[in-house]
């Protein structure tokens, strides 16, 4: 690990494993079996370095990816960003408005899509108010394409010639660990994205403490189901297995169905998922059967708060013990996680910090102490450099000593385990008290019907606000209005139980995974 922490860039990282790993393999494709190469990867960020130089772009540069999981998207990612170009993952969830926001935001200068999400792209374009390139290339290739000097696509304009820059602008030698590498824009829930920027020392630093926490080695490799465009996948399915040399799987999208099967074939040790594949995957009667999960060393679930109720029934039913972590995109991903070791975890937990400072801070700014609750602030150099071109709600969100709020409310314990209990605009306040949601949907989770809870907080005209809960029952089980009541009032007594359940066939859920709970207070809920 000493040469590996070294390491000051993407450039140098990918140079590193080539040397070392060679012919290994470090990606494989899980709908063809195809595998590139340490020294592969190598070959493909040299060749899309020297083309994305020759095409004009210079140092600091945004070059977009707006494509689906497969292996030339998590190529381009790494390649761009070793490169000295920064890059912009899109998501493919993103609203029309959205996306021209990102366009238009981002200043990015190319974009690489396929013929998919071309129209969605285009029609954006039109919208933004200069010339951006575009390159459509296929997600499942492992080449990277020619980028033209004036790439051009039928309906979109392409950006002029730009003037030709000197030979070697564009080199990974020149790229300093705190340059910015990748700008990640939130989702947005709460009004426009927020374009979260990190740096090169950012991603390597959580790569670092990913692989050290799990103790994750050249040996290892990991099943890669969520989208590239999330920074869990990014950073600790795809840099971190490059960052200890292991390897990965990429598969186009998350299916119960497959899941379990590609898992097995590809003898994966570890698997990196969020709460909502938890509950799909323990709600698909078939299951393991035919499958021997012995290989698999752990699960690792991130990106929001896993139900206890949840954690519990997917270790009894599965024999595979869960790792809970917490991270957000202005950390880089991780910044707590459960140990490795069984038998030291806590369920319901996201555990401990890792590879950052962590702290509970009051409304007047002074750190608590252990079991009181308040806002979930950290320090490290995993933490982002800031919003890009908004410093107003850069400052926002650090204290004045440098802390950066989370907006997640919790507590630690005696033992440095931290908790969360919910966001701090989430909050349900009935009769002035404060009532965390997650303590009223790990309650509603106990019921042997429900596969998903969300609660939040209503008008009431005596109470300021009264506890709704929206439900998704497990299939073919129905919903009983009079046995959900008494569920609740014996698991929470009658102040705390819900006055209002809806039923929906899905909870609204951020490309992460993680529940969007304010949108079910929209009118379109």
């Amino acid at each position: 690990m000493t040469i590996i922490k070294q390491l000051g860039n993407m450039a140098e990282l990918i140079e590193a494993r080539a040397a070392e790993r060679g012919s290994e393999p470090f990606m494989l494709d899980a709908p063809s079996g195809a595998a590139l190469s340490f020294q592969q990867l190598k070959e493909e960020t040299d060749k899309l370095r020297k083309n994305l130089e020759a095409s004009g772009l210079q140092p600091g540069d945004k070059v977009s990816v707006y494509m689906p999981n497969g292996p030339l998207p998590a190529i381009l990612l790494l390649a761009i960003m070793a490169s000295g170009l920064q890059v912009n993952p899109i998501n493919l969830l993103s609203q029309p408005s959205q996306l021209v926001y990102v366009l238009s935001h981002s200043d990015t200068r190319l974009v690489f899509t396929c013929k998919e999400y071309l129209p969605s792209l285009a029609q954006a374009l039109r919208q933004v108010e200069r010339e951006v390139a575009v390159v459509v290339c296929e997600p499942d290739s492992m080449q990277v394409p020619v980028v033209p000097v004036a790439p051009a696509v039928a309906g979109v304009s392409a950006s002029p010639a730009a003037p030709r820059v000197p030979s070697g602008v564009l080199s990974g030698q020149q790229i300093q660990a705190d340059e910015p590498a990748l700008i990640m824009y939130t989702s947005g829930t709460t009004g426009v994205p927020k374009g979260v920027l990190l740096s090169h020392a950012n991603l390597l630093a959580n790569a670092s403490s990913t692989s050290e926490a799990h103790q994750l080695g050249a040996q290892d490799r990991v099943m890669v189901s969520l989208p590239l465009y999330h920074i869990n996948a990014l950073v600790v399915a795809l840099i971190t297995p490059l960052f200890h040399g292991g390897s990965l799987v990429m598969s186009p999208r998350f299916s119960a169905r497959t899941f379990w099967a590609d898992v097995c074939q590809f003898r994966c040790t570890w698997i990196n998922v969020v709460p909502t594949i938890i509950a799909y995957l323990l709600n698909d009667e078939a299951g393991t059967q035919g499958h021997d999960l012995s290989q698999l060393k752990f699960c690792r679930s991130a990106s929001a708060a896993l139900a206890p109720e949840h954690h519990r029934a997917f270790e009894a039913r599965f024999g595979l013990g869960i790792i809970e972590t917490m991270g957000l995109t202005e950390t880089a991903a991780p910044a707590f996680s459960n140990p490795l070791e069984a038998s030291a975890r806590r369920v319901g937990s996201v555990g401990r910090p890792t590879g950052t400072l962590a702290a509970i801070m009051g409304a007047d700014g002074q750190f608590l102490a252990a079991g009181e609750r308040g806002e979930i602030v950290l320090q490290g150099p995993n933490v982002m450099l800031g919003y890009y071109k908004d410093p107003v709600r850069t400052q926002e969100s650090f204290t004045p000593d440098g802390w950066l709020r989370t907006g997640d409310v919790g507590y630690q314990d005696a033992d440095g385990f931290f908790y969360v209990t919910g966001r701090s605009k989430e909050l349900i306040i009935k009769g002035g008290e404060n009532i965390a949601p997650r303590e009223i949907d790990e309650a509603v989770l106990k019921h042997p019907k429900v596969l998903e809870a969300a609660a939040v907080g209503v008008p009431h005209p005596e109470y300021g606000q009264e506890i709704a809960v929206y439900l998704v029952m497990r299939d073919g089980a129905e919903f009983d209005a009079a046995d959900m009541r008494r569920h609740c009032l014996a698991e929470l007594g009658n102040y705390k139980c819900p006055s209002r359940f809806v039923l929906m066939n899905e909870l609204p859920r951020g490309p992460s995974g993680k529940l969007q709970r304010l949108r079910l207070l929209e009118p379109a809920a």
